[in-house]
């Protein structure tokens, strides 16, 4: 069982009231981290199953219905995201930016100039190899087998050190309770506290139930391909092997699974 919240600040305190060395908070948080990363990740039955989840962004279907924000609507309003005013404490699962922001540095022949003046589609990559996760010291971030980046809201203590390791700003932190900003709560999926982070989570709690993610199912143009990239009779697979595709940042080694076929 990990570290939550309430015990890792027991340690904290703990060590200073007993003169514990910091090696032995170290210590202590090692083996948290050991044996959570021995958790298996439960998988019921008609659930969809995958080796590696992975998303294909279609840009220019995408681009086609450029003000249609059906995929985002879909995905703030099933996971409880708030709508807070003050962008210095936005909250956001996937949303939009302009090619040069979600794209630094990249040009490709097969880019046309019309996309880098359009906003792009941005949500967590859910890499195969997450920085966020090696730094949370109470793995609140971990990596499920099927390669998705879920997140245990009960374990964060709000340090924000996936926050700054995520290259990609796909981490919200919730600086003020978030649930007055929440017109219509979704019952089916729990609501955050102020002092932690969230981000997308490939619907877990979707496929869990045989359903594909809802910003998948929202989006009417098709542009969003969702499946197993280690399958390569899949959706994403296919549209990944018969067209040419970028990703974020990828000289930084980390694998990411969101892939934008240009």
């Amino acid at each position: 069982m990990g570290v939550t919240r309430r015990s890792f600040l027991k340690i904290a305190g703990l060590s200073s009231l007993v003169g514990l060395g910091s090696g032995s908070i170290v210590e202590l948080l090692d083996r948290s981290r050991a044996q959570a990363a021995q958790t298996r990740v439960e998988v019921p039955e008609g659930a969809l199953r995958a080796k590696r989840w992975a998303m294909a962004i279609f840009i220019k279907k995408c681009l086609e219905h450029e003000h249609c924000n059906e995929c985002i609507s879909a995905c703030h309003y099933v996971h409880n995201v708030p709508n807070i005013p003050n962008k210095k404490h936005e909250v956001k699962w996937i949303w939009k930016e302009e090619y040069k922001h979600a794209f630094p540095d990249q040009e490709h022949e097969f880019n046309e100039e019309l996309f880098k003046e359009l906003p792009f589609l941005l949500l967590c990559n859910h890499c195969e190899h997450p920085p966020c996760v090696r730094v949370c010291p109470t793995k609140a971030t971990f990596q499920r087998p099927d390669g998705i980046v879920a997140m245990d809201y009960h374990r964060c203590i709000g340090c924000r050190f996936c926050m700054a390791a995520c290259p990609y700003g796909s981490r919200s932190f919730n600086w003020e309770d978030p649930r007055p900003y929440i017109k219509n709560p979704y019952l089916e999926f729990p609501t955050r506290m102020k002092g932690v982070v969230e981000k997308c989570n490939f619907c877990v709690e979707r496929l869990a139930r045989g359903l594909r993610p809802a910003c998948v199912e929202a989006c009417k143009a098709g542009a969003l391909v969702f499946g197993d990239l280690a399958d390569p009779d899949s959706e994403v697979s296919v549209a990944l092997r018969e067209n040419f595709s970028i990703r974020r940042k990828p000289e930084l080694g980390t694998g990411p699974c969101v892939f934008y076929i240009v």
